[in-house]
């Protein structure tokens, strides 16, 4: 499962040659900030534990631009075993999206836009999704900006959601319909 759109290609991620740039970005503080938190402590255990030989219904992808790889995608069906967000296990063909730009080189240039909407784009016409949602915290600015400009809509505040950095965080339910 490979989809690209002009620079961008992702590409299901691949033991072997993967683990190195996922060790990288989750152990620098500018990417832990925003995705895991920065008390959180990976190791090359943890890198093959959370992103490979896992048997379930996430798909993990790797992000690269212009041939670099600069981050990491994934998206899932929401269900009991993928989510907490209950109000969308009865919906058919909801998925969720979770992604980061882990070489910070690469922010502020129009990549994550490029890439949440060439996802979008993915799950809506191949995938045949109907609902996409994500659920960012409501501190990341940067990342709410984007999800808008791609057509997200901010549905309602999930209070304490997501525990990050020692303290539950709260979130936007954002989410974007077929």
């Amino acid at each position: 499962m490979n989809f690209h759109n002009e620079k961008l290609l992702i590409r299901k991620l691949q033991q072997g040659r993967d683990e190195e740039y996922l060790l990288k970005w989750l152990t620098d503080p500018k990417v832990l900030e925003f995705y895991e938190g920065r008390d959180a402590i990976f190791n090359m255990e943890d890198i093959l534990r959370k992103f490979f030989n896992r048997d379930d219904e996430v798909f993990r992808c790797m992000v690269v631009y212009d041939g670099k790889n600069i981050g990491y995608i994934q998206f899932y069906p929401i269900n009991k075993a993928t989510s907490t967000l209950a109000e969308y296990f009865e919906m058919e063909r909801v998925y969720g999206l979770d992604q980061f730009i882990g070489n910070s080189d690469y922010w502020n240039k129009g990549i994550g836009t490029l890439l949440i909407t060439s996802t979008v784009n993915f799950l809506l016409t191949k995938i045949r999704g109907n609902r996409i949602v994500m659920d960012p915290m409501i501190s990341n600015g940067r990342a709410i900006k984007c999800y808008e400009k791609c057509g997200f809509k901010k549905i309602r505040e999930l209070r304490e959601h997501i525990l990050h950095e020692g303290e539950y965080r709260d979130c936007w339910l954002m989410e974007l319909t077929n």
